[in-house]
């Protein structure tokens, strides 16, 4: 099902998934008698133009390719000399081509210097921050405007909607993170105030890309600034873990359920969900649109009419620590080490392989930790006053003297990235992965410093304690894991879970005075340290039937 993926980031679109693009396009263009001029700005082999071109036979259309690798140009030339249409394939970065402001007045010659089009099909490169590299990410951020971290399909978009025609028609598939991340929040208020978005598609972990994004289709027309739309038609499709056969139509291919309406569906061995419904866009410009269908969408609404808080009314959700260089800082085997170093700054981990639902199993892992808190402040502690720790840092001088970035920042070689305030660790917290397939809420009382690949939440005064074990209770539940799936959408494959801090923070809470939160905390605390599964699993019904109850749905319990 998956042709070549290029080596500049782009993954070639399937033929049956760019055919079910093409006849979404098709549908939402108004075709007449006139010249149509088509242009896919990465073009690879041309699938995508093949694929429009093959359904506007009997049109007067004219074909434009970009791509950066002249071997994909020849092989797209070769493939549109099947069609009968013009077509201009160019051995160039379409982003280089592409005009930065779409301004037209009396002083601009964009409109004569630039070609135009009606219709944009595109796949571009899904490329990352990370990958790009940090001069190159800010730099196009600088060009376009973008704030946050800058995948490269961002400035794709807004170079294709600079070089297409008003009214004109726009699809285009990429990665499904701008529609659930703080750092999207750029390109979703460009993509608002440039379209009216006609669809959206969440195509979910349906692995139409051996890739490591999830994939969405965006369709919209090029509009009228004046023009504002409230709502879209919107879409996902996403694996379902342990379905039951009885209930699920079977399918032949995956490709089938583009076309299938919502509803259960198998193909082979795995289970998928279809939904539909609209895409909501929120009068503040920073938050999330909503996506959901009109049912969760009401079971949402009741929850939050029900609610009395949300996480962030008390606790920021904090990060852990961030080293940089976790093969010198973080070991299970220090005791194995030549100079080991002083117990003083060897602090317990609590990391996602050994956070559970309720709490941690044995804390293997140790950090070296170079900081304490002295004199109400954080302070980097002086490597010559630990012989071993300074000779064991030595030893990986190298490594850690190459973060650049550590010393432009003015930071001594041997420091920690991301510290955190290390007079916070000994407090009551709740840590959390993630990334985890089921919630896993745990109150540590250790005293562990958190890894970079989990969360926290921390008690700064006594008396937030038991609101952590009423967090510890409600973010735990069947009912929050659906009200995460619903209100953020960010799956990752087979049904892994992203749980950054932006979504915790929107969790609902009830007022803890109420009887029903008092039984949570009292349930949450007993939890903690009960081992027999049987009576953990009748604490967690206990639990599940209480959380119902205060949020006015239906108890979950399968």
């Amino acid at each position: 099902m998956i042709d070549t993926i290029k080596e500049n980031g782009v993954h070639f679109t399937p033929k049956k998934l760019g055919d079910f693009l093409s006849d979404k396009i098709i549908n939402y263009s108004h075709l007449n008698g006139n010249a149509i001029n088509i242009l896919d700005p990465s073009c690879g082999e041309g699938q995508l133009l093949l694929s429009i071109s093959e359904k506007l036979k009997g049109y007067n259309v004219k074909l434009k390719g970009f791509d950066t690798d002249n071997n994909y140009v020849k092989k797209a030339e070769n493939n549109l000399f099947k069609t009968d249409f013009a077509f201009d394939i160019q051995n160039n970065d379409f982003l280089e081509y592409a005009p930065i402001n779409t301004e037209r007045n009396l002083f601009s010659q964009l409109e004569t210097e630039t070609e135009l089009f009606d219709i944009i099909i595109a796949n571009p490169p899904y490329v990352r921050t990370q990958v790009l590299g940090a001069e190159k990410s800010k730099a196009l951020a600088k060009k376009y405007d973008l704030k946050g971290r800058v995948d490269l399909y961002y400035p794709f978009l807004i170079g294709m909607t600079n070089v297409l025609k008003e009214n004109g028609i726009i699809g285009v598939l990429t990665s499904n993170r701008y529609l659930f991340t703080k750092s999207g929040e750029s390109i979703r208020n460009f993509l608002r105030d440039n379209y009216e978005i006609l669809e959206i598609i969440d195509l979910g972990d349906t692995k139409f890309f051996e890739a490591a994004v999830l994939p969405a289709i965006f369709v919209g027309r090029k509009k009228q600034v004046s023009k504002n739309i409230q709502e879209a038609k919107f879409s996902k499709i996403y694996e379902i873990q342990n379905g039951k056969e009885s209930n699920y139509k079977n399918l032949s291919n995956i490709e089938n359920l583009l076309y299938e309406q919502e509803g259960l569906f198998k193909v082979n061995d795995k289970f998928y969900n279809k939904t539909e419904g609209v895409v909501k866009f929120p009068d503040k410009r920073n938050d999330l649109w909503i996506l959901q269908s009109k049912e969760e969408s009401k079971w949402i609404k009741t929850i939050d009419k029900n609610a009395k808080h949300k996480v962030e009314d008390f606790f920021k959700v904090k990060v852990g620590v961030k080293t940089t260089a976790d093969n010198v800082f973080i070991r299970n085997d220090w005791n194995n080490q030549n100079d080991i170093p002083e117990s003083h700054i060897l602090k317990p981990l609590l990391s996602q392989e050994n956070i559970s639902k309720w709490n941690a199993s044995e804390l293997n892992l140790k950090i070296l930790y170079p900081y304490d808190y002295i004199n109400n402040k954080k302070t980097l502690l002086k490597i010559d006053d630990y012989p071993n720790a300074k000779k064991y840092f030595e030893s990986h001088k190298e490594q850690l003297s190459s973060r650049k970035y550590l010393i432009d920042a003015k930071r001594e070689w041997y420091e920690i990235w991301v510290t955190q305030n290390p007079a916070l660790w000994k407090m009551p917290k709740v840590v959390f992965p993630d990334i985890s397939l089921e919630p896993r809420f745990c109150v540590d009382l250790s005293g562990a410093v958190v890894n970079g690949n989990c969360y926290w939440i921390v008690a700064e005064n006594p008396q937030k304690t038991d609101l952590l074990y009423l967090i510890q209770a409600i973010a735990n539940s069947k009912i929050m894991t659906k009200y995460h799936d619903l209100c953020f959408n960010n799956k990752l494959y087979s049904g892994r879970r992203r749980y950054f801090s932006q979504y915790v923070e929107k969790y609902p809470l009830p007022d803890i005075n109420l009887d029903n939160s008092k039984q949570l905390i009292a349930l949450a605390k007993q939890l903690n340290t009960e081992n027999d599964k049987t009576v953990v699993e009748q604490l967690e019904n206990q639990v599940e039937e209480i959380i119902a109850d205060i949020f006015g749905v239906p108890v979950i319990l399968d």
